[in-house]
């Protein structure tokens, strides 16, 4: 059976790691594996990885951000999200 995927990245919705991807930790960051598409997703910054490691503890991608990451990088780290939602190593919880 296939789950549906979302095409919009929400920052205001709440998301989290895909139970199908694996994330190794490396000197630029993580390797995300997911294990359903068979995609090798690079995280190319330990800021990033902390991001990502973290959405389920936020209501929303917003909160996480602006807990993890400076305010000057808020766009940044969204456009970023939203790269992994279509990657599938984000899903909406």
């Amino acid at each position: 059976m296939a789950l549906s995927t979302v095409d919009v990245f929400d920052a205001s919705a709440p998301w989290k790691l895909s139970q199908q991807v694996s994330l190794r930790d490396e000197a630029f960051g993580a390797l995300a594996y997911h294990h359903g598409n068979r995609r090798l997703v690079f995280l190319k910054s330990r800021e990033l990885v902390a991001l990502v490691r973290s959405l389920e503890q936020f209501a929303s991608a917003d909160e996480a951000i602006r807990a993890v990451v400076r305010a000057d990088q808020h766009a940044r780290y969204v456009k970023a999200l939203s790269s992994l939602l279509t990657s599938e190593i984000l899903c909406g919880r």
